[in-house]
């Protein structure tokens, strides 16, 4: 075996050059649970009657010995009713499921879409991945953190918005775009952007979906294929064929 001095290795370490040059960027959500006056175990969840109802519905869906397949369904029933998932929630899914509490804690922890703090009535998801990127999103993000005052992982002081920074959230080709709750806002500027925050600030529901007059993720100049009506049966094939 080879071995070096001391020095030599001390030597080799200053001069090793950092291959790594990207920024550290850390979630916003939280995957450790501390108890907190919002979020503590004694305080106690049940679903209403009418998502009792659902409940039923949906583990009816699954067969005996299978009923965990719906801890998903039952933990987005769960935020749905609460507006996020305090973990005396989590505790109920384990328990309508007949689950240790430390499954239910593994699939929440692991999935952004489950929000464990408390989230704003309209919850602002901003994608910042590289389609969104190319076509401004840190832009877009700005005008979010300008028009509503607060930065990301933050809640207005009336409660109403939450900001948060996203991976793809596959609208790609409608890039730069936004999430707020269930509704995508698409082809997005900056002025869309303030205008959509405004009318959510004044109980008004936007129009989702791409705001540059496309109806979809359509080519923006027009159809670039299939301009043409389909060629019939046989059309290029061989004559031996």
């Amino acid at each position: 075996m080879i071995q070096c001095s001391p020095k030599i290795i001390q030597s080799t370490a200053r001069n090793l050059r950092g291959l790594c040059s990207s920024s550290i960027r850390f979630s916003d959500n939280l995957f450790v649970h501390r108890d907190t006056a919002e979020d503590n175990p004694n305080i106690p969840f049940e679903f209403t009657e009418d998502n009792k109802k659902r409940v039923e519905a949906i583990l009816n869906i699954y067969p005996e010995g299978h009923k965990r397949g719906a801890m998903i369904p039952l933990l987005d029933l769960a935020q749905r009713q609460h507006g996020w998932l305090p973990i005396s929630a989590m505790h109920k899914v384990a328990e309508t499921l007949g689950l240790p509490n430390m499954r239910v804690y593994e699939v929440a922890t692991f999935y952004t879409m489950f929000m464990r703090k408390p989230t704003g009535t309209y919850h602002v998801q901003v994608c910042t991945t590289t389609p969104c990127w190319l076509r401004g999103s840190d832009k877009i993000l700005n005008a979010c953190k300008h028009k509503l005052a607060i930065n990301v992982g933050e809640t207005t002081g009336d409660g109403k918005f939450t900001i948060s920074e996203v991976e793809c959230l596959g609208a790609c080709v409608n890039a730069p775009m936004i999430a707020v709750n269930d509704d995508y806002y698409e082809d997005l500027s900056i002025k869309d952007t303030e205008e959509i925050l405004e009318d959510l600030k004044q109980g008004k529901v936007p129009r989702p979906g791409p705001r540059n007059g496309r109806f979809a993720s359509e080519p923006f100049g027009g159809l670039t294929s299939l301009t043409s009506e389909p060629k019939g049966p046989g059309f290029g094939l061989q004559p031996g064929l």
